[in-house]
C-alpha cells in the first residue's frame, strides 16, 4: 500500500522531516514502513495497517505545524493514533530502563539495529573496543553517548575525546587563524553529539572544569589517562605509530573506544593507517573487541545506505579488473 502526503513550502517540508529527517526515521521504525521525502512530497509504503497509522502520524503533525505550534524529536509521540500513543508509552518506559543515554531534552538514545546493539554489549565488557564501519552507521555518535553514561554513573571522573587532524583534500595553511583554530573545524562532529545530548550550558562548564576534553590526537602524547573514559574518532586517518601512541596511553580505571571507516581514509597510502594495521597485531588480545558495523546499520537517510552500496560495487568492479 501506498500513500502521498502533499506540503505547502520547504518551510513546512523541514519541520515535518525533522532535524537530518529525525521524524521520517521515527516513523520507519515505529510503523515498520518505508518513507520517501522528495520536494513537497512525502510518500508512505509499506503494509496497509501499518501505512494508515503512519499517515494519520504525518497528518497530525502537520496540523500542528500549520497552526504554529512545537513539532520536535522528544514530543513525537503526541502525534501517534490514541493506540500507538499508549503503545508508545510502554515502550517508552522499557527504552528508558535500557537506555544507553537520555539526553538533557528527553530524547532516549538505543542501539537502532543489530550491529550497534552488539557494539553497546561488547562496550560493557570490554576495556577496549574498536568499532569500525560505514558513515552514518553511529559510531561517533553511540561512543559519545556510552561515555556520557559512564561519566553520569561517575563510573569513570573525565571524558577524554580525539580526532586525528588530517587534511581532506584542503590544506590546513590556508585556514585562518591560530593552530588551534585551523583544527577546531575537525573536532566539530564531537562537540555536535555533545551539544545534542547535555547541551551548550554544560559541555562549556564540563570543558571548563577539565571534566570533558577535545583535542587533536598529537595532544596525547607523553599522557597518562587514568579513571577516564576516552574515545579516539576518525582513527582510519591516524598512522601506526599514532596509533600505537595513543592505546598506550591508557591509565588505571580506564576505557577506550576507537572508531573509523576504513574506506575512507584520507592518508597519502592507504596501508599507512594506523586502524588498518592493528586489526592484524590485536585482534587476538582478551580484553580487546573489534566491532564491525556495515550499511544495515546505517542510520541516516536512506539513501545513505544506497550510496555505500553504490560504492562497494563500485570497489569490487576495480578490484576485479586489477585481477
Amino acid at each position: 500500500m501506498q500513500k502521498v502526503l502533499k506540503l505547502k513550502s520547504d518551510e513546512e517540508a523541514l519541520k515535518l522531516f525533522g532535524n537530518l529527517d529525525e521524524n521520517i526515521t521515527f516513523a520507519e521504525e515505529k510503523f515498520n514502513i518505508n518513507v520517501c521525502a522528495r520536494g513537497h512530497k512525502l510518500t508512505i509504503t509499506g503494509e496497509s495497517k501499518n501505512v494508515s497509522n503512519a499517515q494519520i502520524f504525518f497528518q497530525n503533525m502537520l496540523r500542528a505545524i500549520r497552526r504554529g505550534e512545537s513539532v520536535a524529536f522528544n514530543n513525537l509521540s503526541n502525534f501517534l493514533s490514541d493506540n500507538w500513543r499508549h503503545k508508545d508509552k510502554k515502550q517508552k518506559d522499557v527504552h528508558r530502563e535500557e537506555a544507553v543515554f537520555v539526553t538533557f531534552k528527553g530524547k532516549v538514545i538505543n542501539p537502532r539495529s543489530e550491529g550497534q546493539k552488539n557494539f553497546i554489549t561488547y562496550a560493557k565488557h570490554h576495556d577496549i573496543i574498536f568499532c569500525i564501519g560505514p558513515a552514518g552507521t553511529g559510531k561517533t555518535y553511540l561512543a559519545v553517548a556510552i561515555a556520557l553514561n559512564y561519566l553520569k554513573q561517575r563510573r569513570v571522573s573525565r571524558i577524554i575525546l580525539t580526532r586525528p587532524a588530517i587534511e581532506a583534500g584542503e590544506s590546513l595553511g590556508y585556514l585562518p587563524g591560530d593552530m588551534y583554530a585551523k583544527i577546531n573545524p575537525y573536532l566539530r562532529p564531537l562537540y555536535d553529539a555533545l551539544y545534542e545530548m547535555i547541551g551548550f550550558d554544560e559541555v562549556a562548564q564540563n570543558i571548563e572544569k577539565g571534566i570533558i576534553e577535545i583535542a587533536p590526537l598529537a595532544y596525547m602524547r607523553g599522557r597518562t589517562l587514568n579513571d577516564s573514559f576516552i574515545i579516539l574518532d576518525e582513527a582510519q586517518n591516524s598512522n601506526p605509530l599514532q596509533m600505537k601512541m595513543f592505546l598506550t596511553r591508557l591509565g588505571l580505571s580506564s576505557q577506550c573506544i576507537i572508531t573509523g571507516d576504513i574506506t575512507q581514509i584520507d592518508l597519502p597510502y592507504k596501508d599507512q593507517s594506523g586502524l588498518v594495521q592493528v586489526q592484524s597485531i590485536l585482534n587476538k588480545i582478551s580484553g580487546i573487541k573489534f566491532v564491525y558495523l556495515t550499511e544495515s546499520d546505517v542510520v541516516r537517510h536512506k539513501l545513505v545506505k544506497d550510496i555505500i552500496k553504490a560504492y562497494e560495487k563500485e570497489n569490487k568492479r576495480r578490484k576485479k579488473e586489477k585481477n
